[in-house]
């Protein structure tokens, strides 16, 4: 089902996605609504899923993460499911992509060293049912969003 954002929803998002610890005082006085106007949009926008939480924005390279891979699988199709399952459990495995074409899925992997990709991509690749993979390292970040641009 898709929810459909009016104005100030639009507004409300963008001004969280900027800062999601502003005040719904600040935001009402933004945009000259009242704080429960603020706090019901805000209650029916999490109760339909459109925001799904706030979180901290941390920088990985600031803490030393500063190694990032693209790793593609092929999989055995009938242990698919189970290596998803497994692989979404690493914690250095930041996404997870099922997705259509020559490979199964995309990962991205971010640690602190090369070292550490070649244990993740050792552990990846002796598990059962993979049959390969396509590591593709990140040389440099040109853009990288974690919002999302609301018309």
């Amino acid at each position: 089902m898709t929810y459909i954002l009016d104005d100030i929803d639009k507004k409300i998002i963008k001004i969280l996605q900027e800062d999601a610890r502003t005040p719904f005082s600040k935001i009402a006085k933004m945009l000259n609504l009242s704080e429960s106007t603020i706090h019901m949009r805000m209650k029916r926008l999490r109760e339909n899923g459109v925001i799904k939480g706030f979180y901290v924005d941390i920088d990985p390279e600031v803490i030393g993460y500063n190694v990032v891979a693209f790793v593609m699988i092929k999989a055995d199709p009938k242990k698919y499911e189970g290596i998803l399952k497994k692989i979404s459990e690493f914690k250095e495995i930041l996404e997870v992509y099922d997705v259509t074409g020559e490979y199964y899925a995309l990962l991205k992997v971010r640690v602190k060293t090369r070292e550490e990709l070649a244990k993740v991509l050792d552990m990846i690749g002796n598990m059962d049912g993979v049959t390969s993979t396509y590591t593709m390292f990140v040389l440099r970040t040109i853009k990288e969003l974690k919002s999302i641009i609301l018309d």
